[in-house]
């Protein structure tokens, strides 16, 4: 390994084993930064927060850092960072979040805009979730659309059209649904939460 018995130099030796021992070392990941905290918050409660709303959207499919990206947003009370400001809190590089905030957009997650010192902001304001919610119905319709279209190639009647044929009809309902369901409930992302009497919050909609 180091010339062996008759090319063995001490030196050289050493300063090969110091050159392996840094390749073998790994950089010490950087925790992610808890802002200072308003309204009196737990800062540690905040963060243990963010990350179960992490888990959360990382379970319904959303990949990692995309999953971080929308948590730290959301849990903002403005609802808008910098990507410099996102680079900070997550403690990752400007190219993750670029990537990251490209697939939110591209959901329709994140609404990009520039603020009055022509930086860009990224935003997850209340009606980001309706138009994600729009999108979504959109793709499922498309989807139940083209297995329509393949009824007409497999022949009707045959067992792969038939299955073809209720796959598109299930997935226009579910499409029509949908959307039905986000118009009903729009309203419900533009209304402040009620307050009873007795100090409890009331849902919108809910009976006092």
């Amino acid at each position: 390994r180091n010339g062996g018995p008759t090319a063995y130099r001490a030196d050289l030796a050493h300063r090969a084993t110091g050159h392996r021992a840094q390749r073998r070392r790994q950089p010490v990941p950087r925790a992610p930064r808890t802002p200072p905290q308003p309204y009196g918050r737990d800062a540690g409660a905040v963060r243990a927060y963010e990350e179960t709303l992490t888990a959360v959207f990382m379970q319904s499919g959303t990949p990692r850092m995309m999953a971080r990206v929308m948590a730290c947003l959301c849990v903002s009370d403005a609802g808008t960072l910098t990507a410099a400001e996102l680079v900070q809190r997550l403690q990752v590089s400007p190219a993750s979040v670029s990537k990251a905030i490209a697939f939110l957009e591209s959901q329709d997650l994140v609404r990009r805009e520039r603020d009055e010192r022509r930086r860009e902001r990224y935003s997850i304001d209340d009606d980001v979730w309706y138009q994600s919610m729009i999108a979504s119905a959109r793709a499922t319709a498309q989807v139940a659309e083209t297995a329509r279209q393949g009824v007409t190639v497999l022949v009707p009647g045959t067992p792969a059209a038939r299955r073809l044929e209720n796959i598109g009809r299930f997935l226009d309902f579910v499409s029509e649904s949908l959307t039905r369901a986000a118009d009903q409930a729009r309203e419900v992302l533009h209304t402040k939460p009620g307050t009873a009497a007795d100090g409890q919050q009331v849902r919108p909609g809910t009976p006092p």
